[in-house]
């Protein structure tokens, strides 16, 4: 594909900036926009050839974005990005059209790599992959956070004795 226009959607101004730099450094000609909606309006007036989403807007979902990206131009190549990462999402967004489904913060080398490979071609292998603890530690955090930061909503949730989730809460995340 020689057209390298690239439209950047997420509410997090910082990040998309740094993003918006990081990918004119390698040679995408970018756009981007804050909301839904201003996504919506940007795809109708430059239909580009890739696409950055994020997941969670405040206005909604970059979700919702995928069919307009894809009514406007099929060949469309979009990474999906989200601090919330699930496998429930993980499909939606392969099943709407995305490429590829990032956790935040994504390294831009992985970025543009999802945006370029091939749909034959296996990605390569995350370089510094969390710990499976890390991962623990995060979705535990994410749910606390979703039930209001109440922990007996939470352990009920999560299956797990009040105890233990209070003292898994009390600790450090692990590294890694």
């Amino acid at each position: 594909m020689s057209d390298n226009t690239l439209l950047i959607l997420d509410d997090d101004a910082p990040l998309r900036t740094r993003l918006r730099r990081a990918m004119e450094a390698r040679d995408f000609t970018v756009v981007d926009a804050s909301t839904v909606a201003e996504g919506v309006e940007k795809t109708r007036e430059h239909s580009p050839a890739y696409a950055i989403l994020d997941m969670k807007l405040e206005d909604g979902s970059g979700l919702s974005l995928v069919s307009e990206l894809r009514k406007k131009r099929q060949d469309c190549r979009i990474v999906m990005l989200t601090s919330f990462g699930n496998i429930a999402t993980a499909v939606a967004s392969v099943k709407a059209g995305a490429l590829d489904y990032l956790p935040k913060p994504a390294d831009p080398d992985q970025i543009a790599a999802a945006l370029h490979q091939r749909e034959e071609a296996m990605p390569a292998p995350p370089q510094d992959p969390m710990s499976a603890d890390r991962v623990r530690w995060e979705h535990i955090q994410r749910v606390y956070e979703q039930c209001g930061r109440n922990v007996s909503e939470t352990a009920r949730r999560l299956k797990m004795h009040r105890r233990t989730l209070q003292r898994i809460l009390g600790k450090h995340a692990p590294r890694g």
